[in-house]
């Protein structure tokens, strides 16, 4: 059972902007900063122009702690020069999420009675500031960023995702690593009574789900805890309330409904690894050189695509992020340590 841990700050309900208000204004940012003057929003936020694939994003219901982060929320932070949006429907319809199910559709049809509020995630390991924290707390220092990123499955299909969060390794920093930090432990909520998947034991995996990452990624500033996406509340089916986003690596490594995060000194267990080593290695690092042994990884499908419209394209070493993570895995071969 979860511990509810009041939040250090509230706000009352009539102070909250509602998600219908907000997302009006982030699709029509342009207008909304001419009716509220240039003293609103800084000058680069006015000259955005409303981002293409939000369309199907239907206002949701977010806690008090979320719509009140919107206001201060950095758009645009990052994005995919040249190339749309997925399409809300296709990144919140098509993933995978096993606790829900083993297709692809499964995660959107069961996964709506998760409870997610309220949700705390524990910090603990090698860290001198450990502690059960609820999602508020967490979240509460950071300055939401939107991050648009290349999202690249190890199944070869691939979409780009507008995220919402904030980086992992401000987070760390504030949990005080030592020295024998070598490592990030990840696990996900076990919740058999919410995620039907976890009572099959599909696939044989050990429930609950865990990931990991060496230190010197999760302090990359590409890497991100998501909180949300396509300006509003992250969707159940795509990881709520909180998940890890690591651009430059395969989606299994992006674990979803986070409770646990251990900073530890030996390379953790992780689920895909254990369960099938020969082919989901622990960096898991996209790489088109290397491929999967039952399917090439040179290419893949960005989504939406269709019989007629197949939309396969050229695999990029790192997803495109080469010049940003290349120099993590310097001297590496990246083949042994795919």
């Amino acid at each position: 059972m979860l511990i509810r841990i009041p939040p250090r700050s509230r706000c009352d309900s009539s102070e909250i902007t509602p998600e219908s208000v907000y997302l009006s204004r982030r699709r029509f940012m342009g207008a909304g900063a001419a009716l509220l003057g240039s003293a609103a929003l800084p000058v680069w936020a006015q000259a955005q122009a409303p981002a293409s694939g939000y369309e199907g994003v239907e206002p949701g219901n977010p806690p008090g702690w979320f719509a009140q982060k919107l206001d201060g929320a950095r758009w645009k932070a990052m994005e995919v020069a040249g190339e749309s949006i997925t399409p809300f429907q296709d990144a919140s319809h098509y993933n995978n999420f096993y606790e829900f199910g083993p297709d692809k559709g499964d995660p959107a049809a069961n996964a709506g009675g998760l409870p997610t509020e309220p949700w705390t995630v524990k910090i603990d390991g090698a860290v001198g500031k450990p502690g059960q924290y609820s999602l508020e707390d967490l979240v509460q220092p950071h300055t939401l960023e939107e991050r648009i990123y290349r999202m690249r499955c190890v199944e070869a299909w691939s979409m780009v995702i507008p995220w919402l969060g904030f980086p992992l390794g401000d987070l760390l920093k504030r949990a005080e690593p030592s020295s024998k930090a070598k490592y990030v432990s990840f696990e996900t909520l076990s919740d058999p009574e919410h995620m039907p998947g976890q009572k099959s034991r599909f696939g044989l995996i050990d429930w609950p789900y865990r990931e990991g990452l060496r230190m010197d990624e999760a302090m990359n500033p590409l890497t991100i805890l998501a909180v949300g996406m396509y300006g509003r509340v992250l969707p159940n089916q795509n990881g709520a309330p909180l998940r890890l986003v690591v651009p430059w690596k395969y989606g299994f490594k992006g674990i979803k409904s986070i409770v646990r995060i251990s900073l530890v000194e030996e390379q953790p267990y992780t689920t895909w690894q254990n369960l099938a080593p020969n082919e989901y290695g622990f960096y898991a690092n996209v790489n088109p050189q290397v491929d999967h042994p039952r399917w090439t990884q040179a290419r893949e499908r960005r989504l939406p695509s269709g019989l007629f419209s197949p939309n396969v394209r050229d695999t990029l070493m790192f997803n495109g992020y080469g010049d940003e993570v290349a120099s993590l895995y310097q001297g590496m071969d990246l083949a042994k340590y795919y």
